[in-house]
């Protein structure tokens, strides 16, 4: 919910799993949050960063490691990267 300067005053904001697009429930302890740099053509941090958030039941089934793979490889390429 916003006010009405534009602001955003929910106390909590849930967030999405980025392989499952399920929610992140606030009892969900076993749920990450990644923040993954971007780099220029020389190896060099731009200070921007892509954030994917994943659920404890994707980590708990051993899928996270392929699910973070496969969603770097997609926005790699939406973002240039090589």
């Amino acid at each position: 919910m916003q006010n009405e300067e534009g602001k955003i005053v929910d106390l909590y904001i849930p967030r999405k799993c980025s392989a499952t697009n399920r929610l992140i429930t606030a009892k969900d302890h076993a749920s990450v949050q990644i923040n993954i740099g971007h780099l220029d053509e020389n190896g060099i941090y731009t200070g921007q960063f892509t954030t994917f958030a994943l659920s404890g039941s994707i980590r708990s089934q051993g899928d996270a490691d392929s699910a973070l793979d496969r969603l770097w490889q997609k926005k790699k390429t939406e973002i240039g990267q090589q």
